[in-house]
């Protein structure tokens, strides 16, 4: 998805809204949730916390893979969509299609786009429009502790 790059950041948040979201198709209780889920991963994925910059065990990962959630296993990005942002959790350009929603987040003093698995509905980080050196000029910032690594197979 490319960010609508507006003066007026509620018209981009708008435009974002309208997009196509798709509704969850993994469904746990609260306490399923807790039973499934690594309290850290708990934090961030359900309750939308953010694990400490530079500390992700993804953030230097660079094999081939497809990343996954944690929380439900669902594929979310590619490896060849990551790059070196230098802000201190994994970042990518693009996610596969379907894969994340987005919605307006207005917490800690600003207007941010949150990113949810489209399948679990489990934040994972948010979307910026500030790499104009990547070819969608977005940065998904990503928690580390909401992807799951998956090596792409030998050949």
């Amino acid at each position: 998805m490319k960010i609508i790059r507006t003066r007026d950041r509620a018209t981009q948040l708008e435009h974002l809204a309208q997009a196509q979201q798709s509704a969850p198709s993994v469904n746990y209780s609260d306490d399923e949730w807790r039973e499934r889920l690594t309290p850290q991963q708990y934090l961030v994925l359900r309750q939308a916390g953010t694990e400490a910059p530079w500390t992700g065990e993804l953030l230097d990962e660079h094999r081939s893979c497809t990343y996954l959630c944690a929380a439900c296993g669902a594929q979310l990005f590619p490896s060849s969509t990551k790059f070196e942002s230098h802000c201190g959790w994994p970042s990518f350009y693009e996610a596969l299609p379907g894969a994340v929603n987005y919605f307006e987040d207005i917490s800690h003093g600003m207007r941010r786009i949150e990113v949810r698995c489209a399948s679990c509905d489990s934040h994972l980080g948010h979307i910026f429009d500030d790499a104009p050196d990547q070819p969608t000029g977005n940065r998904f910032c990503m928690n580390s502790v909401c992807l799951q690594f998956v090596p792409d197979p030998v050949a």
